[in-house]
């Protein structure tokens, strides 16, 4: 007589690739090491990778449904074996991030970078830094804050926001990639200008003693006391238009004192001593830029010509005791404006003493004086914004254009746009995690932070990887339009894999066999350029 057969489908679609490339740099491994044993039967490690499973899910399911998450995931292939949906309620997640907040969030995502980086023996001669804010809702657990603990409070805003409490992630990636290396989360009210030379310092100690990099970084590091704090640093960034020195420049230098320095690109170097450190100045001005300013300087003249009519005829409609103080309103109102001045024209207000026919040779009295006109455009102003369009200045410490040239200059500084940029896009998608960070307690949101970050390096590693291996063997996959590509978005991959399901037969509550559903051959070549450990996951025999 045959025993009982039960068969089971699990939803496995991408978490394979997470999985797969998770255990590539260890993570569980990393992280338990870090932490230590915590005695539950699930670990930190463990608690961690589900986390970054839900993560990049892309299902914006809160952390207490986790179970709900993975009830129809097969946990043995991506976890672990022996462990169940319910392992990984919010209980066991919260003393997670505990754990992962007591031992030092930085520490512990310095340890998978670091970690990682060996791994894929990947090394960087340029890294970009930058910060945004996180925002959050509710109340929070901050009566006694530990030292270590950020502050959920009001900041500067980079989303606009200014109503709601946030904390600040900052993070610095690898060149011309998404890939992070470091990360720190921030009180909510922290300065850039302050905590820019911090992490720089924080990161360079980590390193121990290996070589620097250059740090690529916006206006925001660029200040007298972060220049003296990272004297011993090589650094790359814009300055800021507000200096004095830097308006004049953008001003004065026009593009036929430039040099070609790619397409569209125009640069001319000159010396600095700006904060009592020698640094390289480029400026340089993108044609590009130049055009799309223009078109905004356009619009903003427009903007306040219709102002400056409307305000003009308020101006004109007092009676003035005497020429000079409507001569003072109408330069007044010229002050106002950037790009218009109204034509002064004082008009004075007669009228005869006496009521009725003036007497012969009687002459009227000057009883007022009312301004007339209109608003026309400024040139020199309209030509002296011009003259800045398109221009800025990125500023270097490295003296030698032998080792940093100033083509370098533009392209390590231009690359800010595809590496840090677009790593605090992917964390902030609306499906990432979009609804966990309502949790309650700010160590736990520092930890949870972590968590987004290694999200990020997981799928940063991932891409890399997959278009790598496509590039090294000469092949390609269809990109959103069925056109081949070797340089999909990992996003786009996982979309791919929608579908792909686990089918398991039981007999007699024995596993007899497992098989993949709806494997097409455009995943089995992801699967298989992914390496040996993304294949397990997916049942393949390397």
């Amino acid at each position: 007589m045959s025993g009982e057969t039960n068969y089971e489908t699990q939803r496995i679609d991408h978490l394979g690739i997470v999985t797969g490339i998770s255990r590539e740099i260890e993570l569980v491994e990393t992280i338990d090491q870090k932490v230590g044993q915590t005695g539950r039967k699930v670990s930190c490690g463990e608690g961690a990778l589900a986390m970054v499973q839900n993560a990049l899910g892309f299902s914006s399911r809160a952390l207490y449904l986790m179970p709900d998450y993975l009830r129809n995931k097969p946990i043995d292939l991506l976890i672990r074996p022996g462990l169940e949906a319910e392992d990984f309620n919010d209980d066991s997640l919260g003393r997670c991030l505990d754990d992962l907040y007591a031992c030092g969030v930085t520490e512990v995502f310095a340890s998978v970078a670091s970690k990682a980086l060996s791994v894929y023996g990947i090394e960087h001669r340029f890294v970009h830094l930058d910060s945004s804010s996180f925002h959050l809702h509710g109340e929070y657990d901050v009566d006694a804050p530990g030292e270590e603990m950020v502050s959920i409070t009001h900041g500067y805003s980079r989303d606009h926001r200014p109503d709601l409490k946030q904390v600040v992630a900052q993070i610095i990636t690898s060149h011309k990639s998404n890939l992070p290396v470091w990360l720190e989360v921030l009180s909510g009210n922290s300065s850039d200008k302050e905590s820019f030379s911090e992490s720089v310092k924080a990161y360079c100690e980590h390193l121990a003693g290996g070589e620097k990099p250059y740090f690529v970084m916006d206006s925001a590091g660029y200040s007298e006391n972060s220049l003296k704090e990272m004297k011993d640093m090589l650094w790359l960034m814009r300055v800021p238009e507000t200096l004095a020195e830097a308006k004049r420049l953008v001003k004065e230098t026009t593009q036929d004192q430039m040099v070609e320095l790619e397409p569209g690109y125009f640069g001319k170097e000159v010396k600095s001593e700006y904060g009592g450190v020698a640094q390289r100045w480029l400026v340089v001005f993108s044609q590009a830029a130049s055009e799309r300013e223009l078109k905004t300087l356009e619009k903003a003249k427009l903007r306040e010509q219709e102002a400056a009519e409307k305000q003009w005829r308020k101006v004109c409609q007092p009676v003035f005791n005497c020429q000079e103080d409507a001569e003072a309103a109408c330069k007044q109102f010229n002050q106002r404006w950037k790009y218009h001045r109204a034509t002064e024209q004082v008009t004075p207000i007669t009228q005869y003493a006496h009521a009725g026919r003036p007497t012969t040779g009687a002459q009227p009295d000057v009883v007022g004086y009312t301004l007339t006109g209109s608003i026309e455009l400024y040139e020199a102003g309209a030509e002296e914004a011009k003259r800045s369009l398109g221009k800025f200045i990125i500023a270097a410490n490295e003296l030698d254009a032998q080792n940093l040239s100033a083509v370098a200059m533009l392209e390590n500084y231009t690359a800010q746009g595809v590496s840090v940029e677009r790593g605090f896009r992917f964390l902030k998608d609306p499906m990432f995690f979009a609804h966990s960070l309502f949790l309650k307690s700010p160590a736990r949101i520092m930890a949870l932070i972590m968590i987004m970050g290694l999200a990020l390096l997981i799928f940063a590693l991932g891409e890399r990887k997959l278009r790598n291996a496509l590039k090294e063997n000469n092949e390609s996959i269809p990109d959103q339009k069925g056109k081949p590509t070797q340089t999909p978005t990992l996003r786009w991959v996982f979309q791919i894999f929608e579908g792909l399901d686990v089918l398991s037969v039981w007999v007699d509550g024995r596993l007899v066999t497992r098989k993949l559903l709806n494997l097409r051959p455009v995943h089995q070549q992801v699967i298989r350029l992914l390496g040996p450990q993304v294949q397990k996951c997916y049942l393949f025999d390397p």
